[in-house]
């Protein structure tokens, strides 16, 4: 029985291999690009808007919500990244998991750079001393590795009983299980991107810290 879609071979040519995690990750993008299009086109800027657009609307304000909520004060510079993750991410294939874990792997330091300065970033990797040099980039690789591990081992865990409850239960109890395992995978996708904004925070937020608050001007009397 094959676990994963990266176990599933559908087409092969010497050592060229077509599995189902690449033509399911094409088939997705291709939709979300089409969907985000279709949905976006005709949206208002001013006047009055119909229903979808509002309902929309409150969808991407309680996003930007929960973004602000981890300490990102420009929350329409991470939504776009922020939102793909978690839309991509429930999966139970190890190789998808390890790209999105690869991808806040990058993304982390470049807002960190935009936000700092590349020396002010880079300077944040020798604080409270250098003696942390090693520590703290042993702390990004671990929590890259950490996040897609963690993130497969909880996809592939209900897909493993799901699996088990087909051969020995009848049809209705995993029916069951695989409405339950959709919700798991809402919480995951979850958790993976707010630890990712989480990251990102640190990244920048720190330049803030160091600068410390702009002073108001002074208004004339």
């Amino acid at each position: 029985m094959n676990l994963t879609s990266d176990q599933q071979i559908l087409w092969q040519y010497g050592f060229v291999k077509l599995n189902e995690t690449i033509v399911t990750t094409w088939a997705l993008m291709i939709a979300l690009s089409l969907g985000s299009k279709l949905i976006t086109r005709k949206l208002a800027t001013e006047g009055d808007v119909s229903r979808w657009q509002a309902a929309l609307e409150i969808i991407v304000t309680g996003i930007d919500e929960q973004i602000k909520e981890v300490g990102l004060s420009h929350p329409e510079r991470y939504i776009g990244f922020l939102g793909t993750l978690f839309l991509f991410i429930p999966t139970g294939s190890l190789s998808t998991t390890a790209a999105l874990a690869l991808c806040v792997f990058i993304a982390v330091p470049l807002f960190g750079m935009r936000e700092q300065g590349l020396i002010g970033y880079l300077k944040t990797y020798v604080k409270p001393t250098p003696i942390m040099l090693p520590f703290n980039i042993i702390s990004e690789l671990s929590r890259t590795l950490a996040l897609a591990i963690r993130l497969f081992g909880n996809m592939m865990s209900g897909t493993m009983i799901i699996g088990i409850l087909l051969t020995i239960t009848p049809f209705l109890f995993p029916i069951v299980m695989t409405s339950l395992g959709l919700l798991t995978g809402m919480v995951q996708a979850y958790i993976f991107s707010i630890l990712a904004a989480v990251y990102i925070a640190a990244a920048t937020v720190a330049g803030k810290a160091q600068r410390g608050p702009k002073a108001d001007p002074v208004q004339p009397h």
